[in-house]
C-alpha cells in the first residue's frame, strides 16, 4: 500500500505530501501520524503541502483532523507551504482552518513549533524516513482517538 512520507527530525515529524492524494491516502495518513506520535514521543509535526496545487473539501476536514488528532496525542502541528490557489480555494469553500496553523515554509514552520512548544526543538538527530513497516499506535494512543472519533485502520 502506498504511504505519505513521515520523516523523524528529533522530537518534530516531518509529514510531505508531495502528489495529489486520494481520499483512502488521506484516511490512512491519519493512524500513521498518530502512530509515528505516540511511537517516538514527538512533540510537534509540521504538515508539508507545498506541492499541492489544489485542494478538496474533503482534503481539507482531513487535514483539521489530522491537527486535532495531534492535539489530543500531545503534539503541536503547523501546515506549510500553503500555496496562494489553494488558499484562495479554501476561503471560497468556507473553510478558514482557523484551529490548524500555517507557515510559509519549513524555516518559519520550526521556527513556530519552536515558540508554540515552549523549548527548543531538536532537530536533524534522526533524519530518517518512515521504514513504510506499519506502526501500531500504543493502546494509550488507540484509546485516546477511538474516545475522539477518530477511526482506527
Amino acid at each position: 500500500m502506498e504511504r505519505i512520507p513521515i520523516f523523524t527530525m528529533g522530537d518534530i515529524l516531518l509529514v510531505m505530501i508531495q502528489t495529489d492524494v486520494h481520499d483512502r491516502l488521506l484516511e490512512s495518513l491519519q493512524g500513521d501520524v498518530a502512530a509515528k506520535i505516540c511511537d517516538t514521543g514527538a512533540r510537534g509535526v509540521l504538515i508539508d503541502i507545498s506541492a499541492l496545487e489544489v485542494i478538496d473539501h474533503f482534503m481539507a476536514r482531513q487535514l483539521e483532523r489530522i491537527a486535532a488528532l495531534t492535539r489530543l496525542l500531545g503534539a503541536e502541528s503547523i501546515l506549510i507551504g500553503m500555496r496562494p490557489a489553494v488558499a484562495v480555494t479554501l476561503m471560497e469553500l468556507g473553510m478558514t482552518l482557523e484551529d490548524v496553523p500555517t507557515a510559509v515554509n519549513v524555516e518559519n514552520g520550526m521556527d513556530r513549533l519552536r515558540a508554540r512548544m515552549g523549548s527548543s526543538v531538536s532537530g536533524g538527530e534522526n533524519n530518517n524516513e518512515d521504514d513504510g513497516q506499519e506502526t501500531e499506535p500504543s493502546e494509550e494512543c488507540l484509546d485516546h482517538a477511538d474516545r475522539a472519533g477518530f477511526p482506527q485502520d
